[in-house]
């Protein structure tokens, strides 16, 4: 009988955990959803159809060249970034970062996703702004410190000053 007993109760705690993962997965794509359509409504309602691009057809994240810079930089993970940035809640305007006179440098790989995909679009000297879901910047994940629910949908103008790889 105990022979029975564990190769079932092993069947039962895969089962609960594809369950489990399935569940997460609906709620990834549900916010998805919610968070493209937020953006969409957006590019409609602020008249930036036609000017805001995809960055890739699988892509969530939008664009804008405000400046292209010049150059022709290779962006690689590890490639060096000095930036200048505003960031706005995209629901409400409200800025929550700023880096005004002081322009910090980042290498790709410790970004948010949505600025990874965003700013090889320019070169330096460019100027970009990026519409970026919650899934391409923290997730359900609140930021308490820069004041970000969570599921926030992020505005950004970004300044790409040097290229460093």
């Amino acid at each position: 009988m105990v022979k029975w007993l564990l190769p079932i109760l092993f069947g039962c705690a895969v089962i609960a955990g594809c369950t489990k993962s399935n569940s997460d997965y609906a709620v990834y794509k549900a916010q998805a959803a919610k968070d493209d359509k937020i953006v969409q409504d957006f590019i409609a309602q602020n008249n930036l159809t036609g000017k805001a691009q995809r960055v890739s057809d699988t892509s969530g994240v939008y664009y804008i060249i405000l400046q292209p810079g010049q150059g022709s930089q290779l962006f690689t993970n590890s490639t060096q970034v000095t930036v200048g940035d505003t960031g706005r809640l995209l629901t409400t305007q409200q800025v929550f970062t700023e880096t005004n006179n002081f322009h910090p440098s980042y290498t790709l790989q410790q970004v948010i996703l949505g600025w990874q995909l965003g700013i090889p679009k320019i070169q330096p000297g460019g100027i970009v702004r990026l519409l970026i879901p919650s899934r391409y910047a923290y997730g359900p994940y609140p930021q308490p410190q820069l004041g970000l629910p969570a599921n926030a949908i992020l505005d950004f103008d970004i300044q790409l000053y040097s290229v460093t790889n």
